[in-house]
């Protein structure tokens, strides 16, 4: 079984997650993969939960949760802009944690209270010159804070994995660069890709000019700041 079909178990878990949401009556809160609803329950009691859930085998019980839409679906496939809600709590299926997570980002929300496999969410939280500072890393933070809330054991899911987890608060800036946005991942891509290489010649393996600031540092040297320089830089003066 894969990693991403992993699900909460433990009470405790949930109701910390519920007490980090700081729900409210008038909340509504989006939960992807809800799977047996331990999270579900609790959150129903406080707020409407709209729960998007793949697996038939879950659809039953979820709806006769009350106060609890069930959307049947992919949440990969689901259009956030047409539901409404302001809050999203989570236990993500794991195998989906990036491309949910820019999805996400991409949605109108006030605050998530994500968890992730601890690997990935030492990646979003990295700072410059760990070795998880990564690509994500600067992405992610183009778009949102994030903060590391708590690790959790493996004991507190079913099938137990052999991994820890993490709950993650994120809480969404809209854009922190004023930056040409396809240029800045283009530029962000082409320095990880090639981090052992200094910027100027990653950037011309990439097709880009290796005339640019900070051309002789590497990738981990650089804060998110620091590459959005760059890939202003690049845009203001033709330099792809």
């Amino acid at each position: 079984m894969r990693l991403g079909q992993n699900f909460l178990i433990d009470e405790r878990v949930a109701s910390r997650q519920v007490k980090y949401a700081n729900l409210k009556k008038d909340d509504i809160v989006l939960e992807i993969g809800a799977g047996y609803g331990i999270l579900t329950k609790k959150m129903a009691k406080i707020a409407k939960v709209i729960a998007i859930e793949i697996d038939s085998r879950f659809i039953e019980s979820l709806e006769r949760i009350p106060n609890v839409d069930v959307i049947h679906a992919d949440a990969l496939k689901v259009d956030f802009d047409e539901l409404d809600f302001n809050k999203i709590v989570s236990n993500l299926p794991y195998q989906i944690s990036s491309p949910i997570t820019f999805k996400i980002l991409e949605s109108d929300f006030e605050l998530a209270i994500l968890m992730y496999q601890k690997e990935f969410a030492a990646r979003l939280t990295a700072r410059p010159g760990s070795k998880d500072y990564s690509r994500l890393t600067v992405m992610a933070h183009y778009k949102a804070d994030f903060e590391l809330l708590e690790e959790v054991p493996p004991e507190a899911f079913r099938p137990v994995p052999k991994v820890a987890s993490c709950i993650v608060k994120v809480k969404p800036i809209g854009k922190r660069f004023d930056v040409d946005e396809e240029i800045f991942e283009r530029v962000t891509k082409a320095i990880f890709m090639h981090r052992r290489k200094k910027i100027k010649n990653a950037l011309a393996l990439e097709g880009m000019s290796s005339h640019v600031p900070y051309g002789d540092y590497r990738a981990e040297q650089l804060s998110p700041e620091q590459i959005a320089y760059i890939a202003k830089f690049v845009s203001k003066h033709g330099l792809v």
